[in-house]
Order: C-alpha cells, then sequence, then structure tokens
C-alpha cells in the first residue's frame, strides 16, 4: 500500500472508529457513558478557574461581566472552554485549589493559575509575568490534597470537611485535563533567547511534563484529556511587540516562525502521549489538537461570525488595541480625564481576544463546540468517552 493510499485508509478508519462511538453513546442514551464523576484540572491561564487571583489578588472588572456579573477568578469576560468541559458532564465549574473561600471540591478541583508553565522559572511574578506555580507545583498541590482526602475520610463521623471533597475512589475514575505549555515557549522568547534556543528546550518540557502524568497515574489516575498548545504567534500580546518585523508576519497577520515553533512543542507533545501509552498501560490518553480549532477560529474568524481576530477586545491604544503598560482593567487617562480600560469592548460575543492575551467567552465556546465530538481528537474519540484507551 502506497503513502496516499495508507494515508486514505487511516481517514476513513478514523471516520467510521467515530460514527461507531457516536452509535454506542446513542445506545447507551447517555451523552457521557463514561460519567466522570470529577474533574482535576492543570495548566496556565486558558483554564486558571481563581488560582492567581486568589493567590495575587483578584481579576480585575471588566472580567466576568458577559457571565458571571463580576470578576470570577478568570482573565477573560465569561466562561473558559474547562468551565464548558465540566458544564457538559453535569458538573459544576471547578473551585480553584487555591481559594479557600467558598470552594467545593466534591466533584474535582483546578490547580491552573495564570502564567503558569511546565518548567519553574528562576523568576518572581512581579519581574516576569510568569506564575510560581508551574507543573510540578500543580502536582505537588494534587499530591497533598489526594492524600488528605483519603486522610479525612479514613477518619470516624461526619466532619463538615468530608461534605466539600471528593469520594477517594472517585480519584481512579476522574477526567484528568492538561492545557499548559505555551508559557515555556513564550518565557524564553521574552527573555531575548532565539527560536533556536528555545527549540532546544523543548524535549526537556515535554519530559518534565511527561513525569507528572506518569505521577498521577501512579496515584490512580487513568483518564487524561490533554491539549496541545496554541497558534500563539497570533495573539495581540506577541504580535504587538516591537521586534516583530514584517518578514516574519505571514498572510494572516500572524508571526509565521513563533507558530512554527508552537507546531514543534506539539509535534514532541504528540511523540510523548504516545510514549506514555506505551507505558502506562491502563491508562486512556487523549491528545487534543486545540492548534488547529484556534488556528482555524483566528484565521477563518469572519466565517464563523467573529470580527477583528487580531484586535483585542478589552484593550487600549495601537493597531492591535493591546498595551503591555495598561492592561484589562486598568486606567488610563485621555484628553485629561481617567477611563477604564476596556469600555471599548461593546460587543465581547463576536470577538476573539479578550485582552490581547486570552480568548472571550465566545471563542472559548466555539472551540469548545469544535473539541467535543473528538474531530481534532487522537484517538478521535468524543470528551464523553474518553475514558476509553486506544488499543
Amino acid at each position: 500500500m502506497d503513502r496516499r493510499s495508507r494515508r486514505g485508509y487511516l481517514v476513513v478508519e478514523a471516520f467510521t472508529a467515530v460514527l461507531l462511538l457516536n452509535r454506542l453513546v446513542e445506545g447507551n442514551g447517555s451523552k457521557h457513558p463514561c460519567e466522570f464523576p470529577a474533574v482535576f484540572n492543570f495548566g496556565d491561564s486558558n483554564s486558571d478557574t481563581g488560582g492567581l487571583s486568589a493567590a495575587f489578588g483578584q481579576a480585575q472588572p471588566p472580567n466576568g461581566e458577559s457571565f458571571f456579573g463580576r470578576p470570577a477568578g478568570r482573565y477573560c469576560d465569561g466562561r473558559l472552554v474547562i468551565d464548558f468541559i465540566a458544564q457538559s458532564f453535569g458538573l459544576p465549574y471547578l473551585s480553584a485549589y487555591l481559594d479557600a473561600l467558598g470552594s467545593n471540591f466534591t466533584q474535582g478541583a483546578n490547580f491552573a493559575t495564570a502564567g503558569s508553565t511546565i518548567r519553574p522559572q528562576n523568576t518572581t511574578l512581579s519581574q516576569s509575568g510568569f506564575s510560581p506555580f508551574s507543573l510540578n507545583v500543580q502536582w505537588y498541590q494534587f499530591n497533598d490534597f489526594h492524600h488528605r482526602v483519603r486522610d479525612f475520610h479514613a477518619q470516624k463521623g461526619d466532619d463538615v470537611f468530608k461534605r466539600l471533597m471528593p469520594k477517594t475512589k472517585d480519584f481512579s475514575r476522574a477526567l484528568y485535563t492538561f492545557d499548559i505549555g505555551q508559557n515555556d515557549l513564550t518565557a524564553g522568547l521574552f527573555q531575548n533567547l532565539s527560536i533556536d534556543q528555545v527549540r532546544a528546550s523543548v524535549p526537556d518540557i515535554v519530559g518534565q511534563f511527561k513525569t507528572v502524568i506518569k505521577d498521577i497515574y501512579n496515584q490512580g489516575g487513568r483518564s487524561f484529556w490533554i491539549h496541545n498548545t496554541g497558534p500563539f504567534g497570533c495573539l495581540p500580546y506577541v504580535i504587538a511587540r516591537p521586534i516583530i518585523t514584517n518578514g516574519q508576519v505571514d498572510k494572516y497577520g500572524c508571526v509565521g516562525p513563533y507558530n512554527d515553533l508552537a507546531q514543534y512543542f506539539n509535534r514532541q507533545l504528540k511523540e510523548t502521549v504516545g510514549q506514555l501509552r506505551e507505558d502506562l498501560h491502563k491508562a486512556a490518553i487523549t491528545y487534543v489538537d486545540i492548534y488547529s480549532i484556534k488556528y482555524t477560529l483566528i484565521t477563518q474568524g469572519k466565517q464563523h461570525g467573529f470580527e477583528h481576530p487580531l484586535r483585542a477586545c478589552c484593550g487600549h491604544g495601537g493597531k492591535y488595541n493591546y498595551n503591555v503598560h495598561v492592561g484589562c482593567g486598568g486606567k488610563v487617562k485621555v484628553k485629561g480625564k481617567e477611563i477604564l480600560v476596556g469600555k471599548s469592548c461593546e460587543d465581547p460575543k463576536v470577538a476573539v481576544s479578550w485582552d490581547g492575551v486570552h480568548y472571550t467567552q465566545a471563542a472559548n465556546k466555539w472551540i469548545f463546540d469544535q473539541m467535543e465530538n473528538g474531530s481534532f481528537s487522537d484517538p478521535p474519540l468524543p470528551l464523553g468517552l474518553a475514558c476509553h484507551k486506544q488499543h
């Protein structure tokens, strides 16, 4: 069989698999036959539901205005992809592990924080903007959480804390979601490393990611849903930087070499996922091509009802409505009058970028809708079948 025939055969095989899996879902009379009782999430600002806000101060208005009506720990006007994932299972939105007030962990916990990287950064948050809660720290937090939950459940009596915790058995039945890696790439670039230097660090980055997956597996985790990294070369906070030259910008206005770097990371991550499947025989590991979904949204936004995909909605100034010194929720003086950055964002429902770094609720919902049925997953499993391992 030649290469072209083989590729065609694999496409048909994948399509057939999706059809069969969808029939299985329908036959079971359930949208989500895996029935995950909890979700444990690890990541950066793409899935942070309040971690960084709890540690360093709440995200400012107008964050949260489109859904929560107030700041809700998310750097977004509303909900994130992880919120739609939880909602699709009939679960409440995930409480941030670091949030001590009003949190309920009965059906999962969120260890993600905005600015997190896989590898620890040798800088403070105020110096670089990157979180001290790197993936290994998130793992330490999960490990401690898991052990303390077991200890509480082992105690006799009706403890009030038990009512706010997951059941011990739910740790092996839960879905473990990951969306992290973009900040590892931008951290190097923002420190004036060359693209080749950042590329050279990728094997170590994905190696550390692999270690955390194995550690969670050793604690009983079995179902993993892993997002690759998005086309950060299309985001205002990157393309507005003065070091970007015209020769680097593609026909869509994105920085091609940076997106190539993201794709290189994604290839390495996918290979790592393949190695994990070989090593962790009882695990069901789904790799999700979020890059392709987000790139389609940005480059074909008008076809999907979005406008100005390269401009920040909640921002101020310049071609991309983004100012590195004054972010969404900050204040600037215009003609002697102080105004809130974000008042210019009249209709976030048609915007892709919320604040130049993060996506709007409308964009996040569109991304989730493309992702949910498994069309961008390897294996091509719908979200509701993520507990089924590849044979």
